[in-house]
């Protein structure tokens, strides 16, 4: 059940009209009263007449009528309440008890008070209600709302385990403000997909990802488009900032403005600082010793590095400690940094799971001291390198690094499960599903060209990598050269044995590491791990392409050269060729 609360400065008829009327799109049907403060307010009925909506309207403000000018600005407050899809039928008489059960929760009308707050509860719809309250006790004091909104959440819930509702994940107030009804009017009136709130936040969240300074973060706000407006105090110190959408303006002509906290809690400029101040993005270091690497492109490079800095969250994560919290706020990042650089085909499911993420990135767990400059450079590094990916890498080096961003988005789950943060352990594993689907898509390609490269070993090849797989995995099958699920490992293991690497060793200390067991399909983490530890390119080459290895020509099953040499005696050219033997 879904509580949304609202407040407004106008009387109480244009709410009670808008209640009792059809509605924006003549949704609103058998709109009738099921509760109120005394149990004798008039009812008006479906699409009553006007002076039957001002009749009931007049009575819930006659408290504020008797202050006069010392009434409160803001006099009206409206919440909605409505079931989740799925949940059973609830009668009027259910509905009126449980508004009874929220004015009571919140303090509108505290449960045998009869000078409390003057409400109604109306139902226009099978699924929802609409509460209905002037801010004026009777007695001619104000309402009591402190902390109305989380009084509310919490009675919810309550009613959902009693009522056998379907039970929603209970928030920590951590949570970014949802955009009002009356902003999704405005964006479906103007034609927006969303409204610009959200818009800002993601934006926002981008230009954040990776930023050195101050001064970036405010140039990659403009360079997206951005309007950016700076607060600053009388001695010229920087306060503040907000942002809005080109064209987004109010009846008056003024563009709309949101500050950054109003965006969400970790995007004001205090808390910005801090992040900018406490671990600096400057540079961006390798995740290991290797001097080389056999992508060909800086993107495809900096993914590489990525998926590396991105296996050390997954081991923090593990560790079960508060200091991982700082992490998390790294590896939303690196999200963020994907989703606008990733190609075409990935773009649309990264977007989502940065989304999805961004709730799982705050909490009230403070990690102080955590270093996670590693995680910030290479989200820098994957903004400043582009989406401009090499000929090949654009599936192999995107699914390397999404492969194990899967596994730091499950980590994530299991670490907020384990300290009750229901909404951040449910958005990391709404993450990992969009990752998933953004991998399957990134992987299609090289996977299969890596099973095909599989199937192609010799077969003496074949059987000797599928007896290394079986044995280093303890797998109970027997080894088999053809038609084996091993296909694209066995391949990578003949490809690192050919750059000079000792292919049970390499499977040993992939296989060693974290979060195997949790992962959708282990060979495919397993082939990402050992193509980054062997330096290989994250996209392979096909098989018929691969240029002749043997020194009396090409292996068994293979071609000896690449289609249409130029002559005989000079061999074919690979403008992209694998990497040198270590």
């Amino acid at each position: 059940m879904i509580p949304k609360i609202r407040t407004g400065t106008d009387r109480a008829f244009p709410l009670i009209d808008y209640l009792f009327g059809p509605g924006k799109h003549e949704e609103h049907t058998d709109q009738h009263l099921i509760a109120s403060w005394n149990g004798f307010a008039p009812d008006p009925g479906p699409n009553p007449e006007r002076h039957q909506v001002a009749k009931l309207a007049n009575q819930l403000d006659q408290p504020v009528k008797a202050l006069g000018k010392q009434a409160p600005a803001t006099r009206i407050w409206h919440c909605s309440l409505r079931t989740a899809p799925g949940d059973r039928h609830l009668d009027d008489a259910e509905w009126a008890t449980i508004a009874r059960r929220i004015v009571h929760a919140t303090g509108i009308a505290p449960e045998g008070d009869t000078a409390a707050c003057r409400w109604i509860a109306v139902r226009h719809a099978s699924d929802h209600i609409h509460i209905a309250a002037t801010l004026v006790r009777q007695d001619g004091r104000l309402a009591g709302l402190s902390f109305d909104k989380r009084k509310a959440q919490a009675e919810a819930r309550l009613i959902e385990k009693e009522y056998g509702l379907r039970r929603l994940k209970p928030g920590d107030g951590t949570a970014a403000k949802n955009p009002t009804s009356q902003e999704h009017f405005k964006a479906e009136r103007t034609g927006r997909t969303e409204p610009p709130r959200e818009t800002l936040r993601e934006a926002v969240r981008q230009a954040l990802a990776g930023a050195d300074t101050e001064q970036e973060f405010f140039t990659r706000l403009r360079e997206a488009g951005l309007r950016v407006k700076l607060r600053h105090l009388p001695s010229g110190d920087l306060l503040g900032y907000n942002v809005a959408l080109p064209g987004d303006r109010s009846r008056t002509g003024e563009p709309i403005w949101f500050s950054g906290s109003k965006l969400a809690p970790d995007l004001s400029l205090p808390r910005i600082r801090r992040r900018l101040d406490a671990v600096p993005a400057t540079g961006t270091p390798e995740p290991d010793d290797r001097p080389a690497r056999a992508d060909r492109s800086a993107p495809a490079r900096r993914r590489r590095d990525a998926a590396g800095i991105a296996e050390r969250t997954v081991a923090v994560l593990d560790q079960d400690n508060d200091e991982a919290a700082a992490h998390l706020t790294g590896a939303g990042e690196l999200l963020d940094a994907l989703a606008q650089t990733s190609p075409a085909a990935t773009r649309a499911e990264l977007r989502e799971a940065a989304r999805a993420f961004e709730r799982a990135t705050r909490s009230h767990v403070r990690a102080e001291n955590t270093d996670i400059r590693a995680l910030r450079s290479a989200a820098r590094g994957i903004v400043q390198a582009g989406g401009a990916l090499g000929r090949g890498e654009d599936g192999g080096a995107t699914a390397m690094v999404l492969s194990t961003l899967v596994l730091v988005t499950l980590a994530a789950a299991r670490w907020h499960s384990a300290r009750g943060h229901a909404q951040q352990a449910a958005a990391s594993r709404q993450a990992a599903h969009h990752l998933r689907t953004a991998y399957q898509q990134a992987a299609a390609t090289p996977m299969r060209t890596m099973r095909e490269a599989g199937r192609a070993l010799p077969e003496a090849d074949r059987r000797r990598h599928d007896t290394t797989i079986h044995t280093v995995l303890d797998s109970d099958r027997r080894p088999s050269a053809r038609g084996s699920d091993h296909d694209a490992l066995a391949a990578v293991l003949a490809e690192a044995e050919k750059a000079g690497h000792d292919p049970k060793a390499l499977l040993e200390e992939a296989s060693s590491w974290r979060e195997l067991d949790t992962a959708h399909s282990r060979d495919d983490v397993l082939v990402w791990r050992i193509r980054r530890i062997a330096d290989l390119p994250a996209s392979p080459e096909p098989p018929h392409q691969a240029p002749a290895t043997t020194r009396n020509g090409a292996k068994p099953g293979r071609p000896a050269q690449r289609p249409a040499p130029p002559t005989p005696a000079q061999p074919a050219t690979d403008p992209h060729p694998p990497a040198p033997r270590r």
